[in-house]
């Protein structure tokens, strides 16, 4: 896959990204969760990048958390134009890349039931999905298209 030249994007953690016109948005995964979102009548398409499952009301109100980012993600979708009954949904990440440490939390995959859960409750279809494991990824994503590509990367930390 070659993607250079075309519109790009390096989606951060805590943050995300909506889109009108196609763009490749590429972002790399650990524990951490991207929801994509795809409307594929109007061609838009959104992805966020959060690192934890719950903002508990304290401090920032932040995509950090998947319960923030999944909803604002969702607003920011219908604000571009997209209709929620064409919404398809994709879901990216959540490995057991920190060892022993994350096994006490299990960050990724409360990431990734959090994800599902939200999704379920909001009746948007997961079309498709790679998640937990023990290798991060690096995804690219077209918002024009709601192509995905992804690669397995060896230890991020």
């Amino acid at each position: 896959m070659n993607i250079v030249g075309k519109s790009h994007y390096f989606l951060h953690p805590s943050t995300i990204w909506v889109s009108k016109e196609p763009q490749w948005v590429t972002t790399i995964l650990g524990s951490c969760v991207s929801v994509c979102f795809f409307d594929p009548k109007g061609k838009i398409g959104g992805i966020n990048h959060f690192m934890l499952p719950y903002w508990n009301g304290n401090g920032l109100e932040s995509p950090r958390y998947g319960n923030v980012a999944i909803f604002q993600l969702y607003q920011k979708m219908l604000e571009f134009g997209a209709n929620k009954e064409n919404l398809v949904c994709k879901i990216f990440g959540g490995a057991e890349v920190l060892g022993e440490q994350q096994f006490s939390f299990n960050v990724g995959q409360r990431n990734i039931e959090l994800a599902l859960k939200i999704l379920a409750e909001m009746d948007i279809p997961v079309v498709s999905s790679s998640t937990g494991g023990k290798l991060g990824r690096k995804i690219h994503y077209n918002t024009g298209t709601g192509e995905l590509f992804q690669k397995y990367l060896g230890k991020i930390i």
